[in-house]
């Protein structure tokens, strides 16, 4: 069985950075994990790719060849990987052992893990090569000031979580950037009626039924959970990692190692 993190956010949250973070940790605790490219208009990278979209397809190829925008272009390239899934993607997991951790840093268009069903086939296939997979969702903590913008950010997870239907950790990356944290300490685990209070004060009246159903959504899909992540801080890289890695089961099929010994003769 293999593992797999889908890394996934809105563009700007820090997921080539935390794909970097996560390679360095693992690397000086010596455990091995593997980093795929998936977005292919991304062109510097502080970790080794280890499987690149780009070489299947590339943004700029596409703009340049079939004239489309940024944002059209990478929707043509991700259905390009949907129809190759069978061949590339196989061809390219086949190089890997049966146990082997593989993390997917994909790009920041939200379509793409919100309503396209590009990702939910990726994941799918996923599945079906036997892996546990995992979606990250990594939202920067700088967007996280004030309750509209705490409510913006669960929907999209929210929309990620209900279209891939696999276990999902929610992250707030750049905490190290944030100057005062009992501004977003307040959203890590807040209550919902509290949530509901704050809304209403910042809304208008007329919005009051829309925002008990939007807590209520928030409150029933266990929405109003976020990870910190300070990359400054090894043990806060690891404790997200093992809130990972307990999602998707990573190593509860590992043999138990009992240590052999012959008992003391009595003299």
């Amino acid at each position: 069985m293999g593992y797999a993190q889908l890394v996934i956010g809105p563009a700007g949250s820090g997921k080539s950075t935390y794909c970097s973070s996560l390679y360095k940790h693992c690397e000086a605790a010596g455990r091995t994990i593997h980093i795929m490219n998936l977005d292919p208009a991304a062109e510097n990278f502080d970790y080794p790719v280890a499987m690149d979209i780009r070489e299947l397809i590339s943004l700029e190829d596409v703009m340049e060849e079939l004239g489309l925008g940024p944002n059209g272009g990478l929707v043509y390239c991700m259905e390009h990987l949907e129809e190759n899934l069978d061949d590339w993607l196989t061809e390219e997991l086949d190089n890997y052992l049966d146990d082997d951790y593989i993390v997917f840093d994909c790009p920041g268009q939200i379509e793409l893990f919100s309503h396209v069903p590009v990702l939910r086939n990726f994941v799918e296939h996923l599945k079906s090569k036997n892996f546990n997979v995992c979606a990250v969702y990594l939202l920067d903590s700088q967007f996280m000031t004030d309750i509209t913008k705490f409510i913006s950010g669960c929907m999209a997870s929210l929309s990620a979580m209900v279209q891939l239907e696999v276990p999902h950790v929610n992250i707030l990356t750049k905490m190290d950037l944030v100057s005062n944290k009992k501004n977003i300490e307040s959203f890590l685990d807040p209550e919902p009626q509290a949530l509901l209070s704050e809304l209403n004060q910042r809304m208008a009246p007329q919005f009051a039924k829309l925002n008990k159903s939007l807590i209520e959504l928030v409150d029933d899909y266990s929405m109003v959970s976020f990870l910190p992540l300070d990359l400054r801080k090894e043990s806060s890289i690891r404790y997200v990692l093992a809130q990972i890695d307990t999602a998707i089961q990573y190593g509860e099929d590992a043999d138990v190692k009992v240590k052999d010994f012959d008992p003391e003769d009595d003299d």
